[in-house]
């Protein structure tokens, strides 16, 4: 395969990264030559330095040839002004879009090959939004994640020390909870994963991922005593796209206010909010969360586009009263070294978005991928085809198969029917296979697991 990327910024980049350890080859488009060096002296990649759009660094890159092409840099209009000039002149398969403007996506009708031909379109904000709404759905997860249209979830919690469950076996959790199946999908234990089997004991600082039917994840947290109370009161920091986005998905359903700096961009958010309450001043002025009654909010979710001053503010925040903050961080570098101190939830943007993209790069029949631990892991839903002749996996029970290091069979939807993906069940043709793989590099071994071999014709 062959994937053109425009656009070397922190999701082009990472991206690349993610990609290039597979046998795929990338070139990566960029003005910048600086950057450009910096991925070429750690990636195998190839690199192509000039305007995106341009029909000459279009072919220097390869376009001629390519299998997708993925424009993510800074511009919209160059985003897709990329996608038609790599249509019109190379008929490139599929073309990945990121558009960040409401007022594109509002008009799906802009988007097609009787238009702009963009095969798949990214919008961040969007995916920011809905990984946020997630995580006020189920007070006390880490991360929530949709799978199978909605029809599967993968939750991640963090066991502290009190929990039920600290000192008990998988096997014995699963008896905590008869009344709703779910699964363990994976362990990670600072930045190592374990493997998780019967005997495996939960210890306090686990994050432990688990998957269930989507109706069976609240119920099953509640039994594990990881489901929190309700939030009410939402404070968010920062009124660019993203935060105002969050508000206007959420003000009918919590009481929020919204802290913006700047004052011409407060009074025109404010225009567009019916219930939010816009304040204008720093979400890291002490004063004014003092004056707010910071002490009663029960989350507060840092969306400014300064790592420094989402860091600062949630702290902030959390030492005066904040029952849980939320931290928007760009570098993901940072994620870790600061999630389940005293911010509760730390996330890198890129990643929710790589994810996205890896869905239509990935070999095999992908319905969704979600990048994991800053792109160590990853969550898979991957559409079994062909028969016992033909495939490696359908027609064998689940237990009977050799799965790549790491990688474990979370559930099955077959139909709208979930099916947690226990050890004695048998894959079927058009199943949908969700699987956590906690080492990327087993991609392609994964891919190669679910390839439909010569004789199927399906």
């Amino acid at each position: 395969m062959k994937i053109i990327i425009l656009g070397a910024g922190q999701v082009g980049g990472a991206l690349a990264e993610s990609l290039s350890s597979e046998k795929i080859d990338i070139t990566i488009v960029d003005h910048h030559p600086g950057r450009l060096r910096e991925l070429r002296d750690k990636l195998d990649i190839g690199t192509v330095l000039g305007h995106a759009s341009h029909p000459e660094i279009l072919h220097a890159a390869g376009a001629e040839d390519a299998d997708v092409l993925v424009a993510v840099t800074g511009s919209d209009e160059l985003n897709m002004m990329s996608c038609q000039i790599a249509h019109t002149l190379y008929h490139t398969p599929t073309k990945i879009c990121r558009v960040r403007a409401k007022s594109y996506m509002q008009h799906q009708e802009l988007f097609g090959n009787d238009a702009v031909p963009v095969d798949v379109l990214i919008s961040p904000e969007q995916l920011v939004t809905n990984h946020i709404i997630g995580l006020l759905d189920y007070p006390g997860a880490l991360q929530v994640l949709n799978f199978a249209e909605g029809l599967v979830r993968l939750v991640a919690i963090r066991a502290q020390a009190g929990d039920k469950f600290i000192g008990e076996t998988l096997y014995d959790i699963r008896k905590m909870t008869p009344k709703h199946d779910a699964r363990v999908a994976a362990i990670f234990r600072g930045d190592r994963a374990v493997k998780p089997q019967r005997e495996t004991e939960i210890e306090p600082l686990d994050e432990v991922f688990y998957i269930a039917a989507t109706e069976n994840i609240r119920p099953v947290m509640q039994e594990l005593g990881q489901l929190s109370r309700p939030y009410n009161r939402l404070m968010i920091a920062g009124g660019g796209n993203i935060g105002l986005r969050l508000a206007q998905a959420i003000e009918d359903k919590y009481s929020v206010k919204l802290i913006e700096q700047n004052e011409e961009r407060a009074e025109l958010i404010a225009e567009q909010l019916h219930k939010t309450i816009v304040l204008k001043g720093s979400a890291s002025d002490k004063e004014l969360l003092l004056s707010e009654n910071i002490e009663t909010i029960d989350v507060f979710i840092a969306l400014t586009n300064d790592d420094e001053a989402n860091i600062m503010s949630s702290l902030l925040a959390k030492k005066l009263g904040a029952r849980k903050v939320i931290a928007l961080i760009a570098n993901p570098a940072y994620v870790d070294l600061l999630q389940g101190q005293d911010i509760d939830v730390a996330f890198a943007p890129q990643q929710i978005t790589i994810g996205s993209l890896l869905t239509h790069v990935r070999r095999g029949d992908m319905a969704a991928v979600h990048s994991l631990r800053r792109g160590a892991a990853e969550a898979l839903e991957i559409v079994a085809h062909g028969d016992s002749r033909t495939s490696s996996v359908v027609g064998r029970r689940i237990d009977a198969l050799s799965l790549p290091e790491g990688a474990r069979f979370g559930a099955i939807v077959r139909g709208k029917k979930v099916i947690v993906a226990h050890k004695n069940v048998v894959i079927e043709s058009n199943d949908h296979v969700v699987v956590f793989l906690a080492d990327k590099n087993q991609i392609p071994a994964l891919e190669s697991l679910f390839h439909v071999g010569i004789g199927f014709f399906g």
